[in-house]
């Protein structure tokens, strides 16, 4: 099987339907990774490449750890749950670069590894486990991600090198956050040794950055979180609330109604984005099985997790949606829409994310 060398921003197209069949064993995997029936929508389509994946995150027994993968890269394409009863978890989608060609080599090329036989109805019947407690379970690239993925320890230098070599960051975007990540190691997760918060937002207000990242909720303990419904729907523009207001409607713990309020949300607040959808439905990934909302949340555009503060699965670029409880967002009128919506600059450079890589580049080579 032809495995391809692919960094960031380099031009490719996702190979046919059959050539990807070739590749994938009954169960519709290709080195333990599931090729979803939502990805054949993409076959032949010329994709910029957004990141190489060897880093990446996922629960394993019930903490979310750093993982490393080979041979994988994302398109800045999410999944639909078109083939998943509809989850709105929006994850990126993984590619293995068998299934890729560059966008200007030989389209006649073709690759297998002479095993086949993988139709697309295994390819369809592969999205479903055994119930759980007589619940429909599920299977995806989510949910198998243990098969494909590998404990990474935070100290192999190999991985930040490789994000280097693959143009995923830039070395200061990698001092950042290592930096970040020595500081919490002598501060405390919250800066909370020696003064060293204080001296963090002096000295993040000095370079124009944002304060500290993680801090405690202001809810007294007992006192309910408040509760507030905006009506929202996919299209409306909304302003996030500052990192202040928002730490007035959480616990100690930074939760609200359940829902945690994670630093990686800290570097989008004060901005203007727009109302992607509401999620009201996700698979959980650890089970499979789908979970519903008692009350929806809201995913923005443009608006997920950067890795900057996430200690030891820092770099990770899996770039998972960000949920907001409509307690921290206010309504915003069109007319008020500020030319720079969605562009509020962060640490490490937060808009070279997926999507936005994918949509700055030129056009692709003829």
């Amino acid at each position: 099987m032809l495995i391809m060398q692919i960094r960031s921003a380099e031009w490719v197209v996702v190979r046919s339907k059959e050539e990807i069949l070739a590749t994938l064993d009954k169960n519709g995997r290709l080195e333990g990774l599931p090729f979803m029936p939502e990805m054949f929508a993409y076959c032949g389509r010329r994709l910029r490449v957004s990141s190489s994946a060897h880093k990446t995150c996922g629960p394993v027994q019930g903490r979310y750890v750093a993982l490393q993968t080979t041979n994988l890269v994302h398109l800045g394409c999410r999944c639909d749950g078109k083939a998943h009863d509809g989850c709105q978890n929006g994850c990126l989608i993984f590619w293995h670069t068998a299934w890729l060609r560059h966008a200007d080599a030989d389209a006649s090329a073709s690759v297998t590894n002479g095993s086949s036989g993988c139709t697309y109805a295994d390819v369809v019947a592969a999205t479903r486990l055994p119930d759980l407690d007589g619940a429909k379970r599920y299977s995806c690239q989510a949910t198998a991600l243990t098969s494909y993925a590998h404990p990474l320890r935070w100290w192999d230098a190999r991985a930040y090198l490789k994000s280097y070599q693959t143009r995923n960051h830039t070395l200061r975007e990698l001092i950042n956050g290592i930096s970040f990540m020595i500081f919490c190691k002598i501060a405390g997760p919250h800066g909370e040794r020696f003064g060293a918060r204080r001296f963090y937002d002096a000295f993040q207000a000095w370079r124009g950055g944002n304060p500290f990242p993680r801090r405690f909720g202001l809810v007294p303990p007992g006192k309910k979180t408040p509760v507030v419904t905006l009506g929202l729907k996919p299209g409306d523009y909304v302003r996030i609330k500052s990192h202040q207001e928002i730490l007035e409607t959480l616990t100690h713990d930074g939760k609200n109604r359940g829902m945690g309020f994670d630093a990686e949300l800290v570097p989008f607040c004060g901005g203007v984005f727009r109302v992607l959808t509401m999620v009201e439905r996700f698979i959980d990934e650890e089970v499979g099985v789908m979970r519903h909302l008692k009350t929806p949340a809201a995913i923005l555009e443009n608006v997920y997790c950067l890795s900057l503060y996430t200690g030891k699965r820092a770099f990770c670029t899996r770039g998972y949606y960000s949920w907001w409880r409509e307690a921290w967002l206010e309504r915003v009128s069109d007319e008020a829409v500020v030319v720079e919506e969605g562009q509020r600059e962060c640490p490490m450079s937060a808009m070279r994310t997926p999507e936005t890589v994918a949509a700055s580049a030129p056009s692709p080579p003829s």
